[in-house]
């Protein structure tokens, strides 16, 4: 139990950086980048935490991107500003920098080596966790806001 405990408090600490660094890239203004480096580390400390207890990352990924839109579907309201400025920033830390990394290696690989059973199916393999990876990234942003403001008008 210690360890995990360490575990998610590394993995907050190390993601909240991330989180806030891309938020002072879009010009997050001051005052808000609490909120970022908080909510990053909630969500990427939350991925972990369900990747250690053994559900897939592509489904953690989901769930923690579900938990950052969620939270600033509410907390954007209450700070009076747009809710894609918070939530871009929280949910670059969880991009698969590593999968997709993996991917251009084997691919680099088989240009250079000749393909082979073990480098395309690497290849493969991470190139699909990359884009679910990424589709869970966009959902889990997208689809919390579509279910609460269902029945805003339009105009």
């Amino acid at each position: 139990m210690r360890e995990v405990v360490t575990l998610v408090l590394w993995d907050a600490f190390w993601s909240a950086i991330p989180a806030v660094g891309f938020a002072m890239l879009f010009s997050v203004p001051p005052r808000f980048l609490k909120y970022c480096a908080v909510v990053g580390a909630l969500a990427h400390s939350l991925r972990a935490l369900l990747v250690h207890y053994g559900l897939p990352i592509e489904w953690a990924t989901l769930a923690a991107s579900s938990l950052v839109s969620l939270t600033f579907v509410y907390l954007s309201r209450r700070l009076l500003a747009p809710r894609p400025v918070f939530t871009v920033a929280c949910i670059i830390p969880m991009i698969p920098g590593k999968f997709a990394f993996n991917t251009i290696i084997a691919v680099l690989s088989m240009n250079s080596e000749g393909a082979s059973a073990h480098l395309i199916s690497a290849a493969l393999e991470n190139g699909l966790k990359t884009l679910i990876i990424l589709v869970a990234l966009s959902f889990g942003l997208a689809i919390p806001p579509l279910i609460i403001y269902r029945n805003r008008p339009i105009v």
